[in-house]
């Protein structure tokens, strides 16, 4: 029988069932919570979830739905393969089959999902084992991963696209690291170096280069990594593999890592050396080009269709005197066209512009001046791409050409002028000759005569006047020396102060309205010159500075030593020595440089030809030249001219002239006249014995060796004929000097000093006398050589 519980036992009953009740609400209430839980995180997943068991879905939760474009609930029930795109339902199947095995499946796998419109996308399929009321199911979780795929794919493409673009583009793309080694590049950039890819990687740009280029790629790629700022294109000398040298263009940016932080460097390198030389080419033919219209000495005009100028070369400039921008833009023929002949020059543009050929012609034009210029014009198309642009005009100017034609034709003149005068010159200086020889015959007779008349007798007045007259044909003869140009008739010592002074003294008599100041140094050197000849140049000087001063003005004169020194710079070369420097400086009108390059050129003169025969410079040039001396001039147009004179400086002493005496001086020697004329012969003879003197006589060259050589013991002087037929004086007195280096030789001659007797006397002959002579110049000039 069974015992009542107690009330105490009842009671902990009670509480027991109490605890159990509220332990079972709370676990009621967990559940409910985890219920709730699980279906808002199936509900409210991203992904889609369904659970099916055998190959039936079950269970599909919203995302499902949505995903797969089917209405809630209405994928429950159906077969799983159905939401899988046709390729891929064997695949699930197949794995869903295997994993009903037991069998291990990866969980993960993407597959396509068929949409209920039949359309399809990527997704990405999560998949486990799980119980179903006690039996196995599957429960899938579905993420959309179309969106990624496609990014994987279009990743994929470019990937593709710019490799295919970096295998097949000619330009040269690089990577770096940052110490500008090679990490990366395409072929392109290996041809273009000229090394296999398994040489190129890993090499420093430095290594394609020179010294200096690296220096300047670093300084590029330092500033790239310093701001950051990519560099978009530079260009640099590189040198290939084979050492061959190539000009690129480099563009560099910064390569970084997914931090920001630059890596290395990356670029493009592009081939310009045909470019380069292409443009080279074209820069030396456009230099060649500009180059021939600057140098060409034609005026050649650039115009367009309607006759503007559009070219206009320093050859148009020099012809027609208007700068470039003086005409471009302008109607060419409204500048240089005289108005009778501007329809005539638009229709030779018409012409050439409608296809007709123009041959070139003569035609006068317009300078800027004013002044006319003589031209031959042609004028050609400018066709550019088979398009008429216009013409371009060619002006050759003849003026010059024109002007040097009328000179040449003046100068033919002038020389047939100059060469008759030649020949009567020649003919003058035969006839002064000749006539000497003749008084020389009266002069001897006459000298003789007078020794042995007396000053009281009646004839004596006579002789005297026949001397005189003998003196009077002398002088006419030298006239005519010198009419014939036989120049220097007397190098001696002069005193150059002496001769400036009576000059310019002589000179300022003549043309007072001319001031004349005078800077003479009081120790200057002496000159050996022909004193006629210097005092004929300085006076033409004085002339020239006179006519540049038709209105009066100032003349200076001055005197100076120099040294060879003092001529450095000059553009001619000057021997070394002392010269005395003779200047003279007028205020006149001065010369342009056209005019001072010509002053000395024979035939040249600002006066006009009929007032001038040009020949008076060229003279003083002559001299000076003679004297083994040198001249310059500068002047400038207004502001007067100075003319510079340097002649030799001689260390003889200089002699103060006296009159000669007419002393006659006897000698006792014995003499050899030399002569070809009977009659200078016979009187010499005489006036030799009546001076004391023993004389053989010889009537030609060979005759006087022979005599010379016979008696080369006793003869102590020959005076010697200077014009011999068949061995002249020149050839005679080196013979002479053959037999005997010291024999004393006085040379005679009817002619003057210059030309043949001067070469003799500089070969060492003692002395000159010039026939006709008196018989106290033949005793003086004997003395002076037999001491």
């Amino acid at each position: 029988m069974s015992t009542k519980p107690t009330y105490q036992e009842l009671e902990t009953r009670v509480k027991e069932l109490e605890r159990k009740a509220s332990e079972r609400n709370h676990v009621e209430e967990a559940l409910r919570e985890s219920e709730e839980r699980y279906r808002m995180l199936v509900e409210g997943s991203f992904n889609g979830i369904f659970i099916q068991k055998g190959s039936t879905i079950i269970f599909a939760n919203h995302r499902l739905h949505e995903m797969l474009g089917y209405d809630p609930g209405e994928l429950i029930g159906i077969e799983h393969w159905r939401v899988y795109h046709p390729e891929y339902q064997q695949l699930t199947r197949q794995r869903a089959h295997a994993r009903l095995r037991g069998e291990m499946v990866p969980s993960v796998y993407e597959v396509k999902l068929q949409h209920k419109d039949e359309s399809w996308f990527y997704g990405e399929i999560n998949a486990k084992a799980t119980t179903v009321e006690g039996e196995p199911g599957i429960q899938v979780w579905v993420r959309n991963i179309t969106e990624h795929k496609q990014g994987e794919e279009a990743l994929r493409a470019s990937e593709e696209k710019y490799r295919t673009i970096l295998e097949t583009i000619e330009e040269g793309y690089y990577e770096t690291d940052i110490q500008g080694n090679f990490t990366f590049f395409n072929d392109s950039l290996c041809e273009i170096l000229g090394y296999p890819k398994n040489e190129l990687l890993g090499i420093n740009n430095r290594m394609i280069t020179n010294e200096a280029n690296a220096k300047s790629v670093y300084r590029t790629f330092n500033q790239v990594y310093r701001t950051g700022m990519p560099v978009m294109a530079f260009d640099h000398e590189i040198i290939r593999k084979d050492g061959k040298k190539r000009y690129v263009e480099i563009s560099v940016s910064l390569k970084r890592d997914p931090k920001g932080l630059p890596i290395g460097f990356r670029g493009i390198i592009r081939d310009l050396t045909e470019r380069k030389q292409a443009e080279k080419e074209i820069e030396r033919r456009q230099r060649y080009l500009e180059s021939v219209l600057h140098n060409a000495p034609d005026a050649i005009v650039a115009l367009d269709a309607s006759h503007r100028i559009r070219e206009w070369n320093p050859g148009a400039e020099q012809i027609f005197g208007y700068t470039r921008g003086e005409v471009v833009g302008k109607d060419l023929d409204d500048l240089i066209a005289p108005i009778n002949v501007q329809d005539e020059a638009r229709s030779i543009t018409q012409k050439v512009l409608s296809g007709e050929t123009v041959l070139p012609r003569e035609t006068v034009r317009y300078r800027k001046d004013g002044t006319e210029v003589n031209v031959i014009i042609s004028a050609s198309p400018i066709i550019i791409d088979e398009e008429l642009q216009g013409i371009v005009a060619m002006y050759t100017g003849i003026t010059e050409r024109k002007r040097a034609e009328e000179e040449r034709k003046s100068l033919e003149a002038q020389l047939q002028y100059a060469q008759r005068m030649e020949a009567i010159g020649t003919l003058a200086a035969g006839i002064a000759h000749n006539f000497n020889n003749l008084l020389m015959g009266i002069q001897g007779n006459t000298s003789l005569m007078l020794l042995k008349t007396d000053p009281d007798h009646p004839h004596y007045a006579r002789l005297k006047s026949i001397e005189k007259a003998v003196e009077s044909g002398s002088r006419l003869t030298s006239q005519l020396l010198g009419y014939a140009r036989k120049g220097r008739y007397e190098v001696k010592p002069l005193n150059v102060n002496r001769l400036v002074m009576e000059i310019s003294e002589t000179f300022a008599i003549a043309k007072r309205e001319i001031r004349i100041h005078r800077e003479l140094d009081e120790e200057l050197w002496g000159i050996l010159a022909d004193q006629g000849q210097i005092e004929q140049g300085l006076l033409n000087l004085y002339v020239n500075a006179a006519d540049a001063m038709p209105r009066g003005g100032d003349l200076f004169l001055k005197t100076e030593k120099v040294t060879h020194r003092d001529l450095m710079g000059k553009p001619y070369e000057v021997k070394r020595g002392n010269y005395v420097l003779i200047s003279l400086r007028d205020t006149g009108v001065g010369m342009d440089e056209k005019t001072m390059e010509r002053i000395f050129d024979p035939f040249f003169t600002t006066k006009g030809l009929s007032r001038a025969s040009g020949l008076g410079l060229s003279s003083v040039y002559g001299i000076i030249k003679a004297h083994g001396g040198y001249i310059d001039v500068k002047s400038k147009k207004g502001q007067g001219t100075t003319f510079s004179i340097y002649l030799p400086a001689s260390e003889k002493k200089l002699r103060e002239e006296h009159e000669r005496s007419s002393e006659i001086i006897i000698g006792t020697e014995n003499v050899l006249l030399v002569d070809d004329e009977e009659m200078i012969l016979d009187v010499g003879a005489q006036m030799l014995e009546t001076l004391g003197y023993k004389v053989a006589v010889a009537r030609c060259g060979k005759e006087a060796i022979d005599i010379y050589q016979d008696n080369i013991d006793t003869i102590k002087l020959v005076i010697l004929d200077m014009i011999m037929p068949d061995m002249g004086g020149g050839e005679t007195f080196d013979r002479l000097r053959e037999i005997n280096p010291d024999v004393s030789v006085l040379l005679s001659s009817g002619y003057s000093i210059d030309g043949q007797a001067q070469e003799i006397m500089d070969r060492g002959c003692d002395a000159f006398i010039q026939k006709p002579f008196r018989m106290e110049e033949l005793s003086q000039k004997i003395r002076e050589i037999v001491k």
